[in-house]
């Protein structure tokens, strides 16, 4: 595969370049050798007024994966499945579940906009494939499944409830993350990584077996996190071999700039239009 690459495009994310639109969400595109990967489609516009500006041509995409079913994800699921009718979706079951964040006593409804989920349970059953376990993407490239949770410090972020009343917490059990196999290491992208940073992380070295980490990319949710979360996370991460940190969307600038000033490898905030590549 010498001379081949895997590119990555921001599509939708907090903050953006000047030609691009920013809101709160989460998109990537993947492309390689082989397959074209949409992971995430942002809360609302954004994932195609930035491709367009981008010069991307969405209709090609024929894998979408949903890191879980949070409408900052998955608002642009129906927009999507209209670009391109052989779209097949990855998602975990869990994703179509009515869930709740509860702030100040106040809830707020967080599951997949109506739209969305119409649109996916319109679909032939066929190209929705429900991930309940580890699956392989594509060649090099495969999905987590749910992420054991082992850590002792780490949480959903805040508090999630399924139900507007706030008597059922809900542990997200649908969070997953996805990977690439590069020459220089794993590429590993979270959508908002509920499961935990490092959980994910080790998770996925364990399915693998490869150790060097080629870069973090994605969601971490810890805009709320605990100093103290802040220090193990950061303590727990410097025992691994990672060359960059690119952390987007639900990570919080605080928890960037703790990132910045505490992590052995270099830390830069991701931005929709940003493109990176990593030779495959």
């Amino acid at each position: 595969m010498a001379g081949k690459t895997i590119s990555l495009t921001i599509l939708s994310d907090n903050n953006a370049a000047a030609c691009c639109t920013a809101e709160h969400g989460f998109s990537i595109l993947a492309e390689t050798d082989a397959s074209l990967i949409l992971f995430d489609t942002g809360r609302q516009q954004a994932l195609l007024d930035n491709a367009r500006e981008l010069g991307i041509d969405l209709s090609r995409v024929r894998q979408l994966v949903l890191s879980h079913g949070h409408y900052d994800h998955s608002g642009g699921v129906a927009d999507m499945l209209a670009l391109s009718p052989d779209l097949s979706v990855y998602m975990h079951p869990a994703a179509f579940q009515k869930r709740f964040s509860i702030r100040d006593g106040i809830p707020r409804p967080v599951h997949m906009p109506e739209r969305a989920r119409s649109a996916l349970k319109a679909m032939p059953r066929s190209r929705i494939c429900l991930v309940e376990q580890p699956a392989v993407l594509a060649y090099g490239a495969g999905i987590t499944g749910p992420v054991p949770r082992r850590t002792a410090f780490e949480s959903t972020g805040v508090p999630f409830y399924m139900d507007p009343e706030g008597t059922i917490p809900d542990p997200i059990g649908d969070d997953l993350s996805i990977w690439f196999e590069t020459r220089d290491g794993l590429v590993l992208i979270a959508g908002c990584c509920h499961a935990g940073l490092v959980n994910t992380l080790r998770y996925v070295i364990e399915l693998t077996g490869n150790e060097r980490i080629a870069a973090l990319i994605g969601g971490f949710h810890l805009s709320a996190a605990s100093e103290e979360r802040l220090t193990l996370t950061v303590e727990a991460l410097n025992g691994f071999d990672i060359a960059r940190i690119i952390p987007c969307h639900c990570t919080g600038e605080h928890a960037n700039m703790y990132f910045r000033r505490n992590l052995r490898c270099p830390v830069e905030a991701g931005y929709a239009g940003m493109k990176l590549q990593f030779p495959a």
